[in-house]
């Protein structure tokens, strides 16, 4: 049929002939994001039997330095003999400094060892221009006046930063085999942070302040004594 149309008929419903379906092509939707909507936690008391709180209380803070310091023999930069110095160039590592500390009383003591990188461009007998690299770790220590800190106390120090790097040639050093006096440097890095001590108390409902532990600050009889443990690769890069 190529043109239909509705015929009708007397005494007869009219013919209704099927609506041709029209083919709608599938649509696919592709979501380009989701909106998340998180429900804020309700708050639940807490059920204590107490009405007491644990909390810190400062003890003091202060910016202090520490000094990173070595004396190199020459020898172990070149086997070729050192007619001059032309530079000394000193790239400590910040990333992986071993540092320890601890509380003594009236007294915070640090020791770690910082790795640098130590390039020295020298002229050898000859004149010619050289270039000795040594990778190694420097010791560092500091103890640091603290009136009130106590052992058990918490201490807390800022990552460290470089103040100021210096090195001084034309220093008699032992050398390697530990038989003679040779030519070496010094190699001194400053460096500061800041410690900060503080107390773990009770504090009642009234206000009043207690040490959680009363004895922390007495001294023994026998002066203490630490070891530190040492890097992973024993201070040698």
């Amino acid at each position: 049929m190529a043109n239909c149309r509705k015929v009708s008929v007397p005494g007869k419903l009219p013919m209704k002939f099927p609506k041709k379906k029209e083919k709608h092509e599938k649509k696919h939707y592709c979501p380009t994001g989701c909106k998340c909507h998180f429900k804020k936690p309700e708050l639940k008391p807490a059920n204590l039997n107490s009405d007491c709180f644990v909390e810190n209380a400062l003890v003091g803070t202060k910016q202090v330095q520490k000094v990173a310091e070595a004396t190199l023999p020459l020898t172990l930069f070149t086997a070729l003999g050192v007619g001059s110095i032309v530079s000394v160039e000193v790239v400590p590592n910040l990333e992986n400094i071993t540092m320890n500390a601890r509380i003594i009383k009236n007294k915070v003591v640090n020791i770690g060892l910082i790795p640098a990188t130590i390039t020295l461009n020298f002229l050898d007998v000859d004149g010619g221009l050289q270039v000795g690299v040594l990778n190694t770790a420097i010791p560092f220590q500091a103890h640091t006046d603290f009136p009130g800190a106590c052992p058990e106390d918490n201490l807390t120090e800022t990552p460290l930063e470089v103040e100021g790097i210096f090195t001084q040639e034309g220093v008699p050093v032992v050398d390697v085999a530990g038989t003679a006096l040779v030519e070496g440097i010094i190699v001194k890095i400053i460096l500061k942070t800041t410690i900060t001590v503080t107390r773990p108390v009770i504090r009642d409902a009234h206000g009043n302040v207690c040490d959680l532990n009363p004895d922390r600050c007495k001294q023994d009889t026998d002066a203490p004594s630490f070891t530190f443990p040492g890097p992973d690769d024993d201070g040698i890069l």
